[in-house]
């Protein structure tokens, strides 16, 4: 009987290989992957129709594009930041700004301007906000030419390429900082808002019994020469879900201060001519620890190498 198996045999096949090729990391992951698996199937005595449910489940988020939203309320994505903090420490690096997770909704191309953008077309509702700040190393001193990728969401809590109603990069700039490392840009203050509704997503965190709301916060994706890129986001105080984001992004580190009522004297070539909230906040780049994380690219594009 060569081809009748129990369990921990049939494991042992699919996990097992005589031959060298491939690769060694893949094969050790996937060992221990497809391992937890077959021993959760076990364990919780899984029947075939509900196999087949979540196997049509994954079909369908695939379809749906949301594998990096539910990367992220599963708190995969906050995980590998905690990893890579956790060895910075132990490399001792000196420490930056903090990261945060990139999110599924970045997109690359964006227009670019120097020092000062306009994220919004000055149509759109909502309370009016400059942001503004220095790029520096984690000595403190300017960097001079960064990139500064920033994006968020409108007043109903959507973004630009995955909402078709909106124009093409709104509220999604690229600004090049000036020889003092300064960078500032103008929007609207951005809301909080909730997974999509009726989809794979949601489904799970209904049976989980878990909310799908995100805080209000705004994107960055910055880079500098000799300085790894920093992907972040910044929090918006006061919403209701600061302290309970689906995501787990929000970092104590990154709540900025709203200075309402700012006079909108020096602002006149970003529109402003009446009072404004402002956000004033410095970003700490940490040094490269080689060429490749230094390279200005969101997470799709770095794992395309």
């Amino acid at each position: 009987m060569k081809n009748e198996f129990n369990s921990e045999e049939l494991l042992r096949r699919v996990t097992e290989t005589k031959v060298s090729t491939g690769n060694e990391r893949v094969r050790s992951i996937t060992k221990r992957v497809v391992t937890d698996l077959f021993k959760t199937i076990e364990d919780f005595q899984v029947k075939p129709e509900e196999f087949w449910a979540a196997v049509q489940w994954l079909s369908r988020l695939g379809a749906s594009g949301q594998a990096g939203l539910i990367t992220a309320g599963l708190g995969f994505d906050r995980l590998l930041d905690i990893l890579e903090d956790e060895a910075d420490k132990r490399a001792g690096m000196a420490s930056g700004t903090p990261r945060a997770i990139e999110g599924p909704l970045y997109i690359a191309g964006a227009p670019k301007s120097f020092y000062e953008a306009r994220l919004d077309n000055g149509k759109m509702p909502g309370q009016l906000v400059v942001m503004e700040g220095v790029i520096r190393d984690t000595d403190g001193n300017p960097l001079s030419g960064a990139l500064i990728d920033v994006w968020h969401a409108n007043e109903n809590g959507h973004y630009s390429h995955f909402d078709p109603s909106q124009e093409e990069y709104n509220l999604r700039r690229q600004i090049t900082a000036d020889q003092q490392g300064r960078y500032r840009f103008r929007s609207i203050l951005p809301p909080g808002y909730a997974i999509p509704p009726n989809s794979p997503t949601a489904e799970l965190f209904e049976l989980l019994g878990r909310h799908g709301n995100r805080p209000a916060h705004i994107h960055f994706l910055i880079s500098a020469a000799g300085r790894r890129a920093l992907t972040t986001q910044v929090n918006i105080p006061g919403d209701t879900y600061i302290d309970d984001d689906f995501a787990f992004a929000t970092r104590d580190g990154l709540v900025v201060t709203l200075e309402t009522g700012a006079s909108p004297a020096g602002y006149e070539s970003l529109g402003i001519d009446g009072p404004f909230t402002r956000i004033r906040f410095d970003f700490k780049l940490q040094e490269a620890v080689n060429g490749e994380d230094a390279k200005h690219l969101g997470r799709y594009e770095r794992a395309a190498g």
